[in-house]
């Protein structure tokens, strides 16, 4: 019986997997996919010689095969999940090289590939047991592996925005008491420093070139962070902007503040130094020791009662 409802599940999955490459096949393109194969027909009239052979066998393969995945990923990531993958991208910078379609379309080839690696690991280790349990769980898996990437960028980008404010936040406050309006010091800030929060700031100042108002550019920022230190700023800067407060007092007691808490992380860190090496001195220096101290004695020892 148990042997039954194993091959059971077996035909069930393998099912489901066929009837998921079937659907991301024979789903439509979509609207984006018409409109850009429509401007492609477009693009360059005059062509090369070797162009009007037309694209090659290997190249309309990968191509079905990158459509093949691009539904496959659209199908497997709702609507909710592409909110929170578009959320995550945002902590992470909004990398270049990942944008939403190909983090959509990595997941279903990753999907795919994963749960085919572990089908075959498991029928190699424990036959057709352990395909059926090993293919579905190594799928899962890639499935969200690019999640998992992009969430640890999004970490390391957010702790990087955070050691770069109280920089960024002095140099606001040297050009507005220099004379310059806010505008102009940020301007200032993203052409001269580099790093994350630099980059930050001229995404605000860009979207505020393609004619959104300050205060909603701030607050789009403070919804791609996680800092709450740079949250906190943003809402002083609106409210001081909303009810006509002189902003260079708003950024030197700001700056003055973070210069605090970068001080306060650093001793807190440097706390912690000796708890971590209390482990690696423990378990890697005291053991050599001993051996180096107690280890001629403990062969005189025995070189004496074997006498």
């Amino acid at each position: 019986m148990a042997l039954l409802l194993v091959e059971l599940f077996a035909v069930v999955t393998g099912a489901a997997a066929v009837g998921l490459l079937v659907l991301a096949v024979a789903l439509p393109p979509t609207r984006g996919e018409r409109m850009m194969r429509t401007l492609g027909m477009f693009g360059n009239t005059r062509r090369h010689p070797l162009d009007e052979r037309g694209p090659t066998v290997d190249q309309r393969l990968r191509a079905a095969a990158g459509g093949a995945f691009d539904r496959l990923g659209r199908a497997v990531t709702p609507p909710g999940a592409r909110v929170r993958l578009v959320r995550l991208l945002d902590y992470a910078g909004n990398p270049d090289d990942r944008p939403i379609d190909a983090v959509v379309r990595r997941r279903g080839q990753l999907m795919v590939a994963a749960g085919l690696a572990g089908a075959l690991l498991g029928a190699a280790l424990w036959g057709t047991p352990g395909a059926v349990l090993a293919g579905p769980a190594a799928a899962v898996f890639g499935l969200f592996i690019p999640d998992l990437v992009i969430y640890d960028i999004g970490v390391k980008r957010q702790k990087d925005l955070a050691k770069s404010l109280p920089d960024v936040l002095d140099a606001l406050v040297i050009g507005v008491e220099a004379g310059l309006g806010l505008d102009a010091a940020m301007a200032q800030v993203a052409g001269n420093l580099s790093g994350p929060m630099p980059s930050e700031v001229h995404r605000v100042l860009q979207e505020m070139k393609i004619g959104i108002a300050r205060t909603d550019a701030l607050r789009s920022l403070s919804a791609r962070t996680t800092v709450r230190e740079l949250q906190s700023f943003v809402t002083a800067v609106v409210q001081a902007g909303e009810l006509g407060v002189p902003i260079a007092g708003v950024l030197r007691e700001h700056a003055r503040d973070q210069r605090t808490k970068r001080r306060q992380r650093a001793e807190e860190q440097a706390q912690k130094v000796p708890i971590k090496l209390l482990f690696p001195v423990l378990f890697c220096l005291f053991p050599v020791i001993f051996v180096v101290i107690l280890g001629p004695g403990v062969l005189r020892l025995l070189d004496t009662l074997n006498r």
